[in-house]
């Protein structure tokens, strides 16, 4: 499998001028770990990410001063840490040039970049643009809904299949956030999150049309942004109640 054929679209970002706060919110609303920072030209220029808020002078976990290490490297690492401490921009804070993925790239390929960068996401970009993004959550349900017997795929139509769902769903304005479509065998399995629940069902009708498609399973969250209220969809409840 490739990078395209699991990655979520329509991708939640921040811009480098944007306030930390504003980061931290959407981060804390939409309940993601990570934002790619884009700029005006939808060019990708960094990630924020949980972890850059872990050493902040609000919370008074800055990093202990090593005088000797100071004195080896000079005051500039000392300067770093503090922008990094007291940075009101995402620009100051941020990683900036993050490890990236084509599109075509196979998964064995996002795997190992993950693993010798601990990582936990990766922006898929096409010309130096953002297109998509692959976390460590999207190869776990990739791995738990493709980890039983289905018949031997044949790639090439499931993902002329995947195509086809993507591009009658993106042209919608009622397009979960994050969709990821999975296809194997014919069988869809849809992610990403919703705001209101007709979005639901226009998602998985638009799936059922596309010629090929045997079924569509349900992986569509409900989420509230103002709230943060998160509901899982109605088959993963019930495949939950199954397991215990």
């Amino acid at each position: 499998m490739f990078a395209h054929q699991i990655m979520a679209r329509n991708v939640l970002s921040t811009t480098p001028d944007s306030t930390i706060l504003d980061a931290a919110n959407i981060m804390l609303q939409h309940r993601v770990s990570g934002l790619p920072v884009i700029d005006h030209d939808g060019t990708l220029v960094g990630i924020i990410t949980e972890g850059d808020f872990l050493h902040r002078s609000e919370l008074g976990t800055e990093r202990k001063r090593n005088w000797l290490m100071t004195f080896i490297l000079g005051p500039g690492k000392w300067a770093e840490d503090y922008v990094l401490e007291h940075g009101r921009k995402v620009s100051e804070i941020m990683t900036p040039a993050p490890f990236t993925v084509a599109e075509d790239a196979p998964l064995t390929t996002v795997v190992e970049l993950m693993e010798k960068n601990n990582v936990k996401r990766l922006p898929v970009v096409s010309g130096g643009k953002l297109v998509g993004i692959i976390t460590r959550s999207n190869l776990l349900r990739t791995v738990a809904r493709l980890a039983h017997d289905i018949p031997a795929p044949t790639e090439n139509e499931d993902d002329q299949i995947r195509r086809r769902i993507l591009d009658e769903i993106e042209r919608n304005a009622w397009c979960p956030l994050g969709l990821s479509v999975i296809v194997r065998g014919g069988i869809v399995h849809l992610s990403g999150m919703i705001t209101e629940s007709r979005f639901r069902k226009a998602a998985i009708v638009a799936a059922e049309n596309v010629p090929g498609v045997i079924e569509v399973h349900d992986h569509l969250c409900w989420g509230d942004s103002f709230s943060g209220f998160y509901l899982k969809s109605p088959d993963d409840q019930e495949l939950e109640k199954q397991a215990h």
